[in-house]
């Protein structure tokens, strides 16, 4: 069996607790063979030597009947380790999955560790900020880099496509539209077109007049037309710019109730409901649709990279000062520590309730491979120097044992 450096440091100093243990019996050997069969205070000291003779070849026997038969002899119930190896397997497995693989210890053991307060730390100090937005930007760049086009026209045409074509999309489109409604976010869209436009006619007054005088008739004479188109521009432009400046200009009220209309009628009538699905299922059918995603999907990914890859880029930089505003507010906010402390701590008892019992066969299978040689020694490797002290507990208690015995009996006499 090869040794690691610190299985072979432990087997340095189970070496020296041997020899401690072994020469405490030779002691107590010499000690009962020089003061054999003489009186006095010599026969307390005998006494107590051959009883600490009788207590370290006890536990000898006890400690090495563990992991081989004491002295090669085959005697009942020794090497226990090699003949019993995967009971103790199966028994530690079982003892691991009830007292530490259960998602209550799991989550206790995270709560107690404090590992917010240090992320929190670590996150805080803008070096270390850095080094995480730089690694996981290289490791999303590599991953982004990896995904082949072939691998998401596959994506759409066989799995985005198809379970988009089953899925009803009008019940859907209507609810969104209706949250839209109800906020009013369409109405941004409406700033914007209302706010070109009106910048629009007061920029291209020309333009403007030329086509309403295009659809002048003909006999009217030409300053006529210069005035009616003069002053369709005024009015156009303080239309455009009435809407613009008030929230709820009838126009914009009218628009709010196309779009309550719509999100209604998409949730709830037939028609309405049918032609968008007609509509998605001509969509989907377009030969141009997977290009077109795909071509989306590649200004995406091409923007991504070059976002990642910069360094001095705006979205590294954001990166970096969100990292440390959180880290921040994790060491100083109880509130925000106490809410990530408790999703995390549900998250890693979660996974150890799911997947513990999966996980602790390991253990038997690890020893199961081992033959009963090798699991002593792996385990003698790690504990045995620990059972030595039994040797020197059992020399020094069995020879006080037999000095109290024996002065207990001249007492006696």
């Amino acid at each position: 069996m090869g040794l690691s450096e610190a299985d072979a440091a432990r087997a340095a100093a189970l070496r020296r607790m041997r020899i401690i243990a072994t020469s405490l019996l030779g002691v107590a050997a010499v000690v009962f063979v020089a003061t054999l069969h003489r009186g006095g205070v010599w026969g307390y000291v005998n006494a107590t030597a051959e009883a600490a003779m009788v207590g370290a070849i006890a536990d000898w026997f006890a400690v090495t009947a563990l992991f081989r038969h004491p002295l090669g002899i085959p005697i009942p119930h020794t090497a226990l380790v090699p003949r019993k190896k995967d009971v103790f397997a199966k028994s530690l497995e079982d003892f691991v999955v009830g007292h530490f693989l259960t998602g209550d210890a799991a989550r206790e053991r995270y709560l107690a560790s404090g590992a917010s307060v240090r992320a929190g730390q670590w996150l805080s100090d803008r070096g270390h900020s850095e080094k995480l937005v730089t690694e996981v930007s290289r490791m999303l760049g590599r991953g982004v880099e990896h995904v082949r086009e072939d691998d998401i026209r596959e994506l759409v045409e066989g799995s985005l496509l198809p379970r988009v074509a089953a899925e009803p999309v009008s019940p859907l489109a209507g609810l969104l539209l209706e949250h839209i409604a109800a906020d009013r976010i369409h109405q941004r869209l409406v700033d914007i077109v209302v706010g070109e436009a009106h910048t629009w006619l007061l920029d291209n007054p020309r333009t403007f007049m030329a086509i309403i005088t295009e659809r002048a008739p003909t006999w009217a004479p030409s300053w006529v037309n210069d005035i009616v188109s003069d002053r369709a521009h005024t009015e156009a432009v303080r239309w455009v710019r009435d809407v613009r400046d008030n929230p709820y200009h009838s126009v914009r009220v009218a628009i709010d109730e196309l779009v309550g209309d719509l999100a209604r009628d998409l949730q709830e009538d037939p028609i309405t409901m049918a032609k968008a699905e007609s509509a998605k299922e001509v969509l989907l059918g377009h030969p141009q649709t997977t290009d077109t995603v795909l071509a989306i999907w590649e200004v995406l990914r091409s923007a991504l990279l070059r976002s990642l890859q910069d360094e001095d880029g705006q979205v590294r930089r954001r990166l970096v000062e969100e990292s440390v505003s959180f880290g921040r507010r994790l060491v100083d906010d109880e509130t925000l520590r106490g809410r990530v402390d408790g999703r995390v701590g549900d998250i890693i008892a979660s996974v150890v309730s799911t997947y513990g019992r999966e996980l602790a066969p390991v253990i038997s299978q690890v020893i199961a491979r081992w033959d009963g040689k090798e699991a002593a020694q792996r385990i003698e490797l790690h504990v045995g120097r620990d059972l030595q002290f039994i040797r020197i507990n059992g020399t020094i208690v069995g020879g006080l044992a037999g000095l109290i015995i024996h002065a207990l009996s001249q007492l006696a006499a």
